[in-house]
């Protein structure tokens, strides 16, 4: 018989203790999310996948808290994501993704049968629908991109079951597409992201507001369920993406379970997404992320996963923007992806945002935009024009967005090499009021002139809401110039006298009959006319041959015909005429018009 307070009635106390402690600790194993130290999990084959398996799937609502949800398998599709890419549809349910439905961002949640990891959450079926159905990757499709499709799929056990049927012929607007990626803008206003909108809608992302966290030791501690993404504008402003993680496997990482922008192989910096609360919308419910430190590098953008790895991030491309107005100034920095298909449009949209979304900054106001584009192993790409507010309710700062991006476009579209941009830096200097002028006549001086003359040309220039002024260039007549022919007198803006000049070598840099590497169509850039200038070019009636980025006047057809016979002719145009004088007039906004006036030799 014990006695309480024996030593063996204290025994027996400790043991049952410690028994309930470890069941308290196996139940909470069982149902905690799984371990940061997990590396390889068990996987599930599609094979093995059945209609009616129940399952869950891990994601965050908020905070860093990942957080568990039942679902149930519904059945098979076979190549329902493409040929040999079958989809597992799922329906999700418990009380919080009932409420919800499939979130923005939820993309990549590892779903789980049997206790194995299954897939990744990564298509959602219709619009306001009263059920949240969704589609999952397959596990073998997610970490093994690269053999998709090899895996056979008993049709007769995993087929869609007929009530699976019926739902993929419901109407349009309910078939399965992917899970938006939230694009999270930090330092964006909504009116800033609107103009281009359609342009980021096409890509497939959903714009959402944002912010920045600070970077904490723990941010590369990445285990299924967390968030990431790709970092694609970082400084004084920032655009990530944000998905949830399906899997590590040491230093690799899968995610998304859909594709970015179906990019392939890329190096892009990767960063933590920490969420902040989850956005419930019948039409789209998305989280709200803010987006951490930099963990490594995105290697891979594929159909069924996008792929990084922990570690060092890639190197991004700084870009400096300063605004100086009558108010003040005001410098901005940033760092953007090198990417051909990202980053022309990533300029444009920092550059509209830093731009417009500053105090300093207002409508009506004449834009002068300048800068430079340095370029590794090549000169510095210039970039130089003015830019006067125009009545349609497009911003005024657009034009300095879209030309900056033009620029851009041509040197990432370039079929020579890659380009290895440096920096970027540009200065907006803005002055009050509508400064711009169109041609309305012009005429000579004298009728007539001879060889080795100079000629004075006079313009006759509308200012907007101005009194009229006149102008005066000269130009010179050439020496070798015959005797009672006519040379024809050009006056106008920057794009026609670098039409007459140049032919379709202007209209398409990098094209057929343009420039044969980066630093010609380099040049070509650099030699562009100035659109705040009044131009006056003398054009005799003899043959111009433009080769490559080079302009050969006055050349004998002899030697055209020799050399536009030879096997590569694509390089080389030939114009009617030649520009053997020219001379300009800076202005203090842009110009537009063109007077053509005939000038006889005697």
């Amino acid at each position: 018989m014990f006695r309480p307070g024996s030593s063996s009635s204290k025994q027996r106390r400790h043991a049952t203790a410690f028994f309930l402690t470890f069941l308290a600790l196996a139940a909470f194993c069982l149902n905690a999310p799984p371990s940061r130290a997990q590396q390889a999990p068990e996987t599930l084959p599609l094979s093995q996948v059945k209609p009616g398996m129940q399952g869950y799937a891990y994601t965050i609502f908020a905070g860093d808290k990942v957080e568990k949800f039942d679902l149930e398998v519904i059945g098979v599709m076979p190549n329902s994501l493409g040929p040999r890419q079958s989809i597992i549809l799922v329906q999700l349910k418990g009380p919080k993704v009932e409420h919800t439905g499939v979130v923005a961002g939820m993309s990549g949640s590892p779903v789980y049968l049997d206790g194995k990891l299954a897939g990744a959450l990564s298509l959602k079926l219709g619009v306001f629908t009263k059920e949240p159905i969704a589609g999952v990757t397959p596990i073998e499709d997610v970490l093994h991109p690269s053999l998709q499709g090899n895996e056979k799929v008993n049709v007769a056990s995993t087929a869609v079951p007929n009530e699976t049927a019926a739902r993929k012929g419901l109407p349009s607007g309910a078939e399965l597409q992917s899970i938006e990626t939230p694009l999270i803008f930090s330092g964006f206003q909504a009116a800033a992201i609107q103009p281009f909108a359609s342009q980021l809608a096409s890509m497939g992302f959903v714009a959402a507001q944002g912010g920045t966290a600070s970077p904490r030791p723990d941010d590369a501690h990445l285990a299924p369920g967390d968030m990431a993404g790709m970092v694609l504008v970082q400084g004084d402003a920032s655009i990530n993406s944000a998905c949830t993680v399906t899997a590590v496997e040491g230093d690799k990482v899968f995610l998304c379970g859909h594709p970015f922008l179906n990019l392939g192989n890329v190096e892009l910096p990767m960063a933590r997404s920490r969420v902040l609360t989850t956005l419930s919308s019948d039409l789209a419910s998305t989280k709200i992320v803010n987006v951490g430190g930099t963990i490594g590098t995105i290697t891979g953008d594929h159909l069924t996963a996008v792929t990084g790895e922990l570690g060092a991030a890639p190197k991004m491309i700084p870009l400096s923007l300063e605004l100086k107005t009558p108010a003040g100034e005001k410098k901005l920095h940033f760092e953007l992806v090198n990417h051909p298909k990202l980053t022309p449009l990533l300029v444009a949209l920092t550059t509209f945002n830093g731009l417009t979304q500053n105090g300093l900054y207002g409508e009506g106001t004449t834009l002068n935009l300048s800068g430079e584009i340095s370029l590794n192993g090549h000169v510095p790409v210039l970039i130089e024009n003015t830019f006067a507010p125009g009545d349609s309710l497009s911003p005024d700062g657009m034009q300095v967005a879209l030309n900056v991006m033009s620029v851009f476009t041509r040197i990432f579209s370039n079929s020579f090499e890659t380009p290895d941009v440096q920096n970027i830096s540009l200065r907006v200097e803005s002055t009050t009021g509508r400064q711009s002028y169109s041609i309305d006549s012009a005429w000579l001086e004298k009728g007539e002139a001879a060889p080795g003359e100079n000629l004075k040309v006079r313009v006759l220039l509308r200012p907007y809401r101005g009194a009229p002024r006149i102008v005066e260039a000269e130009v010179r007549v050439p020496d070798q110039a015959t005797r009672g022919t006519s040379l024809r007198v050009l006056v106008s803006d920057a794009e026609w006298i670098n039409r007459a000049s140049r032919g379709f070598a202007f209209a398409g840099l990098g094209g057929q009959g343009g420039p044969e590497g980066l630093d010609q169509l380099i040049s070509l850039l650099n030699r562009e006319r100035r659109n705040d200038r009044l131009y006056v070019g003398l054009f005799a009636p003899s043959p111009t041959m433009l080769w490559d980025d080079k302009e050969l006047p006055n050349v004998p057809l002899s030697q055209i015909n020799i050399v536009d016979g030879r096997p590569a002719p694509g390089s080389v145009q030939v114009l009617r005429e030649s520009l053997v004088s020219e001379s300009s007039v800076p202005l203090d906004g842009p110009v537009s018009g063109i007077i053509s006036l005939n000038l006889p030799i005697r």
